[in-house]
């Protein structure tokens, strides 16, 4: 395969990359609203996002990638209803929304450098463009919105086919969105939220339809138009934006700029992780969220493996055994690379024909919509290859890793060691017991052996005599 293809979530099918402007690739992805901790479901969509910009870059784009950051405008329910999520938090909390943001927002950013992905060319922060907004909205409101007492709403009456990226007309689509008094159609959104008499926000700006909020749809055409310009090449979020939120961002597009624009060329979504347990819902007291995973001992890019190990348009099932099942997968990757590190007494020579048929591989399967299932065992099959150069190897997993963003060539056993948050034994302690158990073993001094083993086990600590990985122990979650 020669070229990039992707599945176009407009058209339903795989179409191949030719970007607006040569040898460039723009991409906006659809980011969190800060009002609380993004749970690991809600990290999937950036892992998706990052490996498609690394793609790109790896291909030899010159990527510009926006990453949005809602702290305003987004209400309890997609679908216009309910309060604002933020100021909703702050009211919860007793604090300013501005600390609100400010705290969830350093906390997603962790969770970006935990699951190592790369910091896009730019973060947008919502109420940084509210005049763009205001314009925006005045730019197409005689044509496309009409004022109501809450606010002013698009119609999406005056636009060519509304809803087409939900298949609205033939699959459960916007017709699941109830109808609101005032409203022209079911499907009309806001684009002005006004405050309501009597009332006052945290976050209010005047307005010609008085003072108010932005609507959380109107954030995303706005700022992605400011930054990548429209039309531009990529869109991207999970797939539960791909029944209101995206194809409010398309009609606004289209009114703004006339026709079938729909803002993006490419519209792709990841699909949901699933948990059976409930755990996902930001409701549910200890949400699964990246640092849960952290204080039960699974370093973080293992959660990034397991993202890889599913196409990303397919669901995944999370559980602690698959996570644990990635993370084994992990260790024998990061200790294939450090057996190759210690090998390596010369650098990488000519490539031989070895090395052109596992790159060849792994791009057909990049290129085929971003089949990390698929390019991930080219990677098992070069640390599993014998008497070839070592220094070869390491540069054909460098290649692959600057794609999938495991980190492997900068990670070792020990940064694998994630100490869970609820066990107090330190790693020196571990290192040191270990030591004098060996040395038991060897006086073959058993009963002091199993005694040493049982105490670490009720400390939480597993010894794993005979690990095929060489782990030597961990810790028990």
């Amino acid at each position: 395969m020669t070229e990039l293809r992707l599945f176009n979530s407009l058209t339903r099918q795989l179409e191949p990359f030719v970007p607006i402007h040569p040898g460039e690739a723009r991409v906006y992805t659809c980011g969190p609203t800060v009002y609380n901790y993004p749970h690991i479901g809600n990290m999937r969509a950036y892992v998706f996002a990052d490996t498609l910009g690394r793609v790109l870059s790896y291909k030899g784009y010159k990527l510009t990638h926006v990453i949005n950051i809602t702290d305003v405008g987004h209400l309890t329910d997609d679908a216009d209803a309910g309060e604002d999520k933020m100021e909703k938090m702050a009211a919860e909390k007793a604090q300013s929304i501005w600390d609100i943001a400010k705290h969830y927002t350093e906390a997603y950013w962790e969770d970006i450098r935990a699951l190592n992905i790369r910091q896009p060319a730019h973060w947008s922060i919502a109420t940084d463009y509210v005049p763009a907004m205001i314009e925006f909205a005045k730019s197409i409101a005689d044509k496309h919105c009409y004022e109501l007492e809450s606010g002013l709403y698009f119609d999406t009456s005056t636009v060519a086919n509304y809803g087409a990226l939900a298949r609205a007309k033939t699959e459960d689509g916007e017709g699941r969105i109830e109808q609101v008094d005032g409203k022209r159609h079911a499907a009309d959104f806001a684009i002005w939220r006004k405050t309501p008499a009597g009332e006052s926000r945290q976050m209010e700006w005047d307005s010609p339809w008085g003072k108010g909020a932005p609507g959380w749809h109107l954030e995303c055409s706005v700022m992605s138009e400011a930054l990548l310009g429209l039309p531009f090449d990529i869109h991207t979020g999970g797939i539960d934006h791909r029944e209101i939120h995206h194809p409010n961002e398309i009609a606004q597009n289209q009114a703004r700029c006339g026709g079938d624009h729909s803002g993006a060329r490419i519209w792709m979504h990841n699909n949901f992780l699933i948990e059976r347990s409930g755990k996902m819902s930001k409701s549910s007291g200890e949400f699964l969220r990246v640092q849960l995973l952290i204080d039960k001992g699974f370093h973080p890019l293992a959660y990034r493996l397991m993202c890889l190990q599913a196409h990303y348009r397919s669901e995944l099932e999370f559980s602690w055994e698959g996570l644990q099942a990635a993370f084994v997968r992990l260790k024998r990757m990061v200790m294939g690379v450090e057996q190759l590190r210690s090998s390596t007494s010369q650098p990488a020579t000519k490539p031989g024909e070895w090395w052109f048929e596992r790159l060849s591989a792994f791009d057909d399967s990049v290129l085929d919509d971003l089949n990390t299932p698929k390019a991930l065992i080219w990677i098992d099959d070069v640390l599993g290859l014998k008497n070839v150069n070592s220094g070869e190897r390491l540069a054909v997993i460098k290649d692959m890793d600057a794609v999938l963003g495991l980190n492997l060539l900068m990670l070792n056993r020990q940064d694998l060691r994630v100490r869970p948050k609820s066990t107090l034994i330190t790693e020196e302690e571990i290192e040191a017991a270990l030591t004098t158990r060996k040395e038991a073993r060897a006086a073959k001094d058993f009963a002091r052996s199993d005694a040493i083993r049982d105490d670490l086990i009720a400390k939480g600590v597993e010894v794993m005599d005979g690990d095929p990985l060489g782990w030597d122990w961990k810790l028990d979650i």
